[in-house]
């Protein structure tokens, strides 16, 4: 054989097998390729606006978080107020409760106060009459000193 042949028909060959594979081989790999290249900037973009969406996630999560510290620092506050004011109205109303108390109590004094000077004026009474009874020796008329009895009491 020739060399020219063999160059010739070899370049028949490969310009069969060129054109086998272009038009059966290499539309099925493109479209393959294609379609991964397709899935591949799917996925990026995919990726990207989880990214984003994550971000915008995190930037509500961080304010949600924001706003209960805001009301969680708001409602101690509340609560304190009302633990004071609580505190206050229960100390005021024990200072009044004591007050009424320490009155009454003063009220009572003042009572028995009275009565043990009644009681002392009518024994000072029956002491003077006694002693006077003792210094005289003599009748005493009750009746006729009742009054001079009264007022002596009264000046006691």
């Amino acid at each position: 054989m020739n060399i020219n042949s063999t160059l010739f028909l070899q370049a028949v060959v490969f310009a069969i097998l060129v054109w086998f594979t272009m038009k059966f081989v290499w539309p099925p790999i493109t479209k393959a390729l294609d379609e991964r290249a397709l899935k591949i900037s799917d996925g990026l973009a995919a990726a990207d606006k989880a990214k984003s969406e994550l971000a915008s996630a995190n930037k509500r999560v961080e304010s949600e978080l924001a706003t209960s510290r805001n009301e969680t620092a708001a409602r101690l506050a509340d609560a304190d107020r009302r633990g004071q004011s609580i505190v206050e109205d229960a100390k005021a109303r024990a200072v009044e409760e004591a007050n009424k108390i320490i009155a009454a109590a003063q009220a009572e004094a003042a009572q028995q106060t009275v009565k043990a000077r009644e009681a002392l004026r009518e024994q000072v009474a029956l002491l003077a009459v006694k002693g006077a009874e003792q210094i005289l020796r003599k009748e005493v008329n009750a009746g006729v000193h009742a009054d001079l009895l009264s007022r002596l009491k009264a000046e006691l």
